[in-house]
């Protein structure tokens, strides 16, 4: 049986900055990559494609709305770096 990883739970600041709340498009920038390979990163098929890690954090609004929490997102990058 194949060890999955959990996401230990980024501290949230008692105030989150809006800098760090990222669209799709805005976190594809600051990596270079295209926003389609950050919405496929998403989804829960992500997890077999990836041998087993964990899908990128995202807090979904509604059906279509993504917005990435930078924090977070540096913590998975950590942790998904093989």
């Amino acid at each position: 049986m194949a060890a999955t990883l959990k996401l230990e739970p980024v501290p949230t600041p008692a105030v989150v900055s809006p800098e760090d709340i990222l669209t799709p498009e805005q976190l594809a920038d600051r990596w270079q990559v295209k926003p389609s390979w950050v919405f496929e990163q998403t989804r829960k098929r992500a997890k077999i494609r990836n041998k087993g890690k964990v899908p990128l954090p995202c807090h979904r609004l509604g059906k279509k709305i993504l917005r990435f929490y930078w924090p977070e997102v540096c913590e998975w990058l950590l942790q998904n770096k093989d």
